[in-house]
């Protein structure tokens, strides 16, 4: 081989072995640039790394990602965090909202020690930070699947730890999972305050809270005015709210306890994408990912028609978009300003057409209602609703009471003191509220023009009328029993109540005058294991006496039942026993009177909800004087 061929043949075998090398630094540049761009694909910024504009976070499971953006038209940049497997580009949350940037060359979002997540400006100058009251080691942040930023110790998942975040200071923005409410051992708020528009995410002129005053309910302000309200939580949801009830998509409750005040939801399918936003115009509203169609729906939209502007119809009006005009005043009241109504002012709402008497006052029930601001009330969640109705009855400055908990029956009272406002009707989401009203107004009243004997009784007179409404006219489906006067039926009163009406048959041996016997006595005689006499009425040939209605009626029924005898164990009967002895005791020796029953029976021992007994039927009962011990009855009574 000459020379000039082992030249060729060895810059040939150079050139392989430098093409080979350049090969090699290629695949390394381009790994290293892969390992790069994946190493920015993650959820977790730690002490050591920054983010600037372009790059971003993204949640393990893809659902969210944070990082600078523009909304809008805008040129200026903003930290934030947006849907990510969506079309439709939308912030759920903006760290920055009211200092944007206008310029990110040299702006980086860092953590740094001793736990603090910071947007610096390109001169170094802080333009927005969290907080932590807490010192970690080794801080980062990471971007969870549920949209949610958080500081933490590095590896410690425990939410309780958290330095920070995100979900703690929303924006317009509720997610479910989010607490929005308030923590009463560290003052701090969880609330929603509108945009200032589609291309400003700076604090609006809007907020929505969850208010403890009174009990927790929801409102809208625009600054500190109270523009909208829901009525208080009633333990299925926010009274005269339609959009926080029971559906398909998301449950929710209210955690409220002496720490803290919350309201959260949570989905019932993980791959649902819905939020609930206060939109820069103050609406309330709730909107669901469709991929169907690639767009946003709403949902619902909340507090949105005239009747939910805040004290539409003034102190004592109600709002009722079905009627025209759509303020009225509540029933047996008349407008304070008459002239002002006929010019739509309602604004000086309402006043009662009949002063109160606390002595005499009752209670008219209104149904279908988004209950009054509960600015001055009070609550407890331990009582039942007739124990309520009896705290309100008691206090002259109560003027209306409702059901706490509606999901648990007759639970838990809710007291108003002073007048009552923002009153609307909501068929489907409103509740029941008893109200304050004079007797004269309720259909009942202590003197009857037409029987002059019942103006002795000081008892309470009904109209016939109000007990035939009460008895949907003694039908037989309200009937309880027969007794040897006459049958018994059951009623509610307007206020609520639940009566027992004994109705004196025309061909009873009682006459009027064993009937006003029955009446003085009982009237005179109070103790908790006689049954209790509401009033009487005497209309024509009608001769009712209107009794506390006992849940679990007479003893016979129970006693004498197989089935039923079974909730009788030893204890209760002891109870029972103990009870109308008690009862016998007082009428016998304690009370004004001194009375024999005459007919004491089971079937005359009725039994209340909690099986307390109380004795009753006195029609046959014969006083003695207050020195006797023993009486002589001359004829055989009863059974």
């Amino acid at each position: 081989m000459d020379n000039i061929e082992f030249q060729r043949k060895h810059h040939t075998i150079e050139t392989m072995r430098t093409s080979n090398e350049y090969f090699t630094f290629l695949l390394v540049f381009m790994s290293m640039l892969i390992i790069n761009q994946f190493s920015r694909a993650q959820d977790t910024l730690n002490t050591t790394q920054v983010i600037t504009d372009g790059e971003t976070l993204i949640s393990a499971g893809g659902s969210f990602e944070l990082g600078f953006f523009s909304p809008g038209n805008s040129k200026n940049r903003y930290v934030g965090i947006w849907y990510r497997k969506i079309t439709a580009f939308t912030v759920v949350w903006v760290a920055n909202r009211d200092n944007p940037l206008t310029n990110t060359s040299g702006a980086v979002l860092k953590v740094t020690r001793p736990g603090i997540l910071a947007l610096m400006n390109g001169t170094n100058a802080i333009i927005w930070s969290s907080s932590t009251s807490r010192v970690a080691q080794t801080p980062v942040a990471q971007l969870l699947d549920s949209g949610n930023l958080v500081l933490k110790q590095e590896n410690d998942g425990n939410p309780e730890n958290y330095l920070w975040q995100s979900f703690d200071y929303p924006t317009n923005t509720l997610l479910p999972g989010m607490k929005f409410g308030r923590n009463f051992v560290t003052g701090h708020e969880n609330y929603l305050s509108s945009w200032k528009s589609s291309e400003d995410p700076g604090t609006g002129d809007y907020n929505y809270h969850l208010d403890p005053t009174g009990y927790p309910h929801v409102v809208i302000r625009r600054g500190s005015v109270e523009l909208q309200r829901s009525g208080p939580w009633n333990g299925v949801g926010f009274n005269g709210f339609p959009g926080l009830r029971i559906n398909s998509i998301y449950t929710f409750e209210l955690v409220f306890d002496k720490n803290e005040m919350y309201y959260h939801y949570e989905l019932l399918n993980k791959s649902v994408i819905t939020r609930l936003i206060l939109n820069q115009n103050g609406a309330l509203q709730r909107w669901t990912w469709v991929d169907r169609t690639q767009g946003w729906v709403l949902y619902l939209s909340a507090l949105t028609d005239n009747c939910d502007s805040y004290r539409q119809c003034g102190a004592y009006g109600s709002c009722n978009l079905g009627n025209s005009p759509i303020c009225g005043c509540l029933t047996k009241f008349v407008p304070r300003y008459p002239e002002e109504w006929g010019a739509a002012d309602w604004s000086n709402g309402c006043v009662r057409r009949t002063a109160l008497d606390c002595r005499t006052d009752g209670f008219r029930k209104m149904s279908d209602i988004k209950l009054p601001d509960t600015e001055r009330s009070s609550f407890n969640a331990s009582v039942t609703l007739e124990e309520c109705r009896l705290v309100c009855l008691r206090n002259c400055s109560c003027m209306a009471y409702a059901n706490l908990d509606i999901g648990r029956g007759e639970s838990g009272c809710l007291l108003w003191f002073g007048d009552l406002v923002d009153i609307k009707v909501v068929y489907g989401a409103g509740q029941d509220i008893w109200i304050r009203m004079a007797s004269s107004d309720l259909g009942w009243h202590k003197e009857n023009k037409d029987h002059k004997e019942n103006k002795d009784l000081e008892l309470p007179s009904f109209d016939l009328s109000t007990i035939s409404k009460a008895t949907s006219d003694f039908s037989t489906g309200k009937k309880l029993g027969e007794g040897g006067f006459g049958p018994v039926y059951k009623g509610t009163l307007e206020d609520g109540r639940e009566i027992a009406v004994k109705r004196l048959s025309k061909t009873s041996m009682q006459g009027l005058d064993e009937f006003k016997n029955e009446v003085i006595f009982i009237a005179k005689l109070q103790h908790r294991n006689l049954v209790k006499l509401l009033g009487c009425c005497i209309q024509g040939e009608e001769k009712m006496l209107i009794y506390e209605y006992m849940a679990n009626k007479s003893l016979d029924l129970i006693l004498f039942d197989q089935a039923k005898s079974k909730l009788l164990d030893w204890p209760k009967r002891f109870q029972i026993i103990s009870g109308v002895a008690r009862g016998l005791m007082y009428l016998h020796q304690d009370s004004r009177l001194r009375i024999i029953h005459r007919d004491l029976k089971v079937s005359n021992i009725l039994l209340d909800s909690d099986m307390n007994p109380k004795i009753s039927d006195f029609g046959m009962a014969r006083t003695f004087g207050g020195n006797q011990t023993e009486a002589n009855t001359s004829r055989v009574v009863g059974t």
